[in-house]
Parts: C-alpha cells; sequence; structure tokens
C-alpha cells in the first residue's frame, strides 16, 4: 500500500529543498499521542493545517473534514467538483511522496505550512529509522495511521478523530464502517463456500489482467466470500496479473468485476467472451468511480460502500438492499454532500 523505497527517495528530495527553505517549527507543543505505529508523538494545538503525503490518508481526510487539508495530491477531476467543498477544490496540488514529479511540487509544500503531517502505511514493519531521520528533517511533526486491511479502517477512523479533535465525526464514520464489516461477515459466514459465485476482476482495456487473491487491490472479494478465481501469491505491489482468454475461460467465472468502461461496454458483444458464464448470464458488472473509486486503485475509504454493492452483485437474494439509497446515505454521511437518484444511478450504472 506504500511504497517505501520510492518514499525514501522522495523524502530524501524534499530533504535537499529544506536546505533553501525550512517549514517553521511549533514551539508550543500541548499533548503528546502514540500514534499507530507505537511512537510518542509531540502535537501541537490547535491542529488547523494538515498534510497526508498518500492518496489513503489524503482521502480519508476528505471524509473527515477536508476543510483541514493543506493540499491535494491529486488534482480533482471536473466532473468531481461537485463532490468536494469549494475551498477543497481551490487547493495547491502538491502530490504524493510515492509519486512521480515530486521535486516540482516541494515548494507548494513549503509554502502550505502544514500543522502536521498524516503518514499512512499498510504495515508498521515498513516504517524504519532512514524515514524516520529523514521525516524529522522536515521539522513538522508526523503521524502514523495504520490500516493493514480494511478491517483496521474503523479503528483508523478513532486515532485520527483522538489526533485531530474530531471524536465526534469519526465515531460516526468508524461505527458505519464497524458495522457494514460485520454484517457482510455474518452473511457470507452463513452461505457454503460451494455456494458462493466464483469472481474474476477484469482490469485493463482488454480485460485480461487481474489480481492475485492475496493482494490488496482485491481484498473486497477475500470479504465478500473468498471465490476469487485468480489464486496465487501476488509478484509485485503493482499487481495486473497477465492473463490468457484461454485462462479465463478455464476459470469460467460465475461473475466478471470490471474495471474499465471500455472492456465492460464490448464485452456482451465481443465473441472472444462469450462463452464465459459470467458473460452468457449476463453478471457482468463495472466499478463505480466517483468521487473515488468503490473497489480499488486507490484501496480508500469507499470500499466501505463498494463491499455493499459488491455483496448486492453477489448475492442479490440474501443481501437485500437498494444500493441508490445506500450509496445517498454514504455519500451524505462521508462526503457531506446531497446526490439525487438520477445522480447516483448514473455513478452505480455508468
Amino acid at each position: 500500500m506504500f511504497n517505501e523505497r520510492k518514499t525514501g527517495i522522495a523524502v530524501a528530495i524534499i530533504v535537499m529543498f529544506l536546505a533553501l527553505a525550512v517549514i517553521p517549527a511549533y514551539t508550543a507543543m500541548a499533548r503528546d499521542i502514540t500514534d499507530m505505529a507505537g511512537r510518542t508523538v509531540a502535537l501541537p494545538d490547535p491542529i488547523r493545517k494538515v498534510y497526508a503525503p498518500s492518496p489513503y490518508g489524503s482521502y480519508i481526510m476528505y471524509s473527515i473534514d477536508p476543510s483541514m487539508l493543506s493540499g491535494l495530491n491529486l488534482p480533482i477531476k471536473e466532473e468531481d467538483r461537485k463532490y468536494f467543498p469549494k475551498e477543497v477544490q481551490g487547493l495547491p496540488v502538491i502530490g504524493s511522496l510515492a509519486g512521480q514529479g515530486q521535486a516540482a511540487n516541494i515548494e507548494v509544500l513549503l509554502k502550505t505550512r502544514p500543522d502536521l503531517l498524516i503518514m499512512w502505511s499498510a504495515n508498521r514493519s515498513a516504517i524504519n529509522e532512514r524515514t524516520e531521520a529523514s521525516m524529522k528533517r522536515l521539522n513538522t511533526p508526523f503521524v502514523y495511521a495504520v490500516a493493514e486491511s480494511l478491517n483496521d479502517y474503523p479503528e483508523v477512523y478513532l486515532f485520527l478523530g483522538k489526533v485531530l479533535r474530531r471524536e465526534e465525526r469519526t465515531k460516526q464514520l468508524s461505527s458505519y464502517c464497524r458495522k457494514t464489516l460485520e454484517e457482510v461477515k455474518g452473511i457470507v459466514s452463513r452461505i457454503p463456500k460451494e455456494k458462493r459465485p466464483a469472481v474474476y476482476y477484469a482490469e485493463g482495456m482488454d480485460g485480461l489482467s487481474t489480481e492475485c487473491n492475496d493482494s490488496i487491490h482485491v481484498e473486497l472479494l477475500g470479504i465478500a466470500g473468498d471465490r476469487n478465481v485468480h489464486r496465487c501469491h501476488t509478484s509485485s505491489h503493482k499487481g495486473f496479473e497477465k492473463v490468457s482468454i484461454e485462462q479465463v475461460m478455464l476459470y469460467n467465472p460465475d461473475v466478471i468485476v470490471a474495471q474499465e468502461k471500455v472492456f465492460y461496454d464490448k464485452v456482451y458483444s465481443d465473441p472472444v467472451w462469450k462463452n464465459v458464464k459470467a458473460v452468457k448470464e449476463r453478471r457482468v458488472y463495472l466499478i463505480p468511480r466517483a468521487p473515488f473509486n468503490w473497489f480499488d486503485r486507490p484501496p480508500s475509504f469507499m470500499r466501505i460502500l463498494g463491499l455493499k454493492w459488491l455483496m448486492n452483485c453477489l448475492y442479490p437474494n440474501e443481501y437485500r438492499i437498494d444500493i441508490v439509497k445506500e450509496a445517498q446515505a454514504f455519500y451524505s454521511l462521508f462526503l457531506g454532500v446531497v446526490v439525487s437518484d438520477e445522480e447516483m444511478r448514473r455513478v452505480i450504472y455508468r
């Protein structure tokens, strides 16, 4: 989830720039906190602005309090602006520590003067002394939020609520996440494995890239029944394991979950795919992705809603929900926006 090697390079670049300009330190540290990596951190009080140097941390801040962000990792797409408050739309694009072209954005980072950096890690062991030493040279407090799986999101919300003094807000979000996860696990546990649909995750314009069952990119499939047909060990964090159409035909999945609209739009009319069971039975589902992907890339808090969507696709009889209404309620709670029935249908059935 967090590419440590790229992060180390990016942090080294930041340190070079700090030789010319240093973010001012806050001398009045009002309280100590233990972060999710077990580090004791002295926090400024109040914390007005934060910067999360990875999409995962930045996205979760959209759901907690986007007004606290000092900058964006990625520019907001024009079609997604309606889901964000105007003050967020005007924020500078700083980028991500693990991204490309970071050197060009360091000056912007320095100008935003965040009170706190929110680091994100997929596991505690990824946090090493070299990264710690480099980050400390930024002269700005930083805390780690650690999410080894989607199951950790309820605790991440509670932790960040404590850090940012947004406890009431994050208790709501944490409770929603926990309730959803428990509900799904309860339903899946009552369905024998042999009766759970076999699923192929189609990535790429041709649908012939996918993910091993142990990949973070298909964590939702594991939670929703663990019937990903592509059983293997992930070769790299990037994923996109290549397969042939012959292999897909051998898998003969009951359901296909598709990432790209180009593939989805042609799959039912493509003679190459016509004999795959999921295509014959018209059980190919296109993943919603506004304003963030509900399933993957990046795997964000939106996967909580994506889990509901996926369960409804896989188990329409056992998991009976009105996904439009569920999504509207989610967007209202997590993003603070009211979405009409018509607009939500466009998001889901794009």
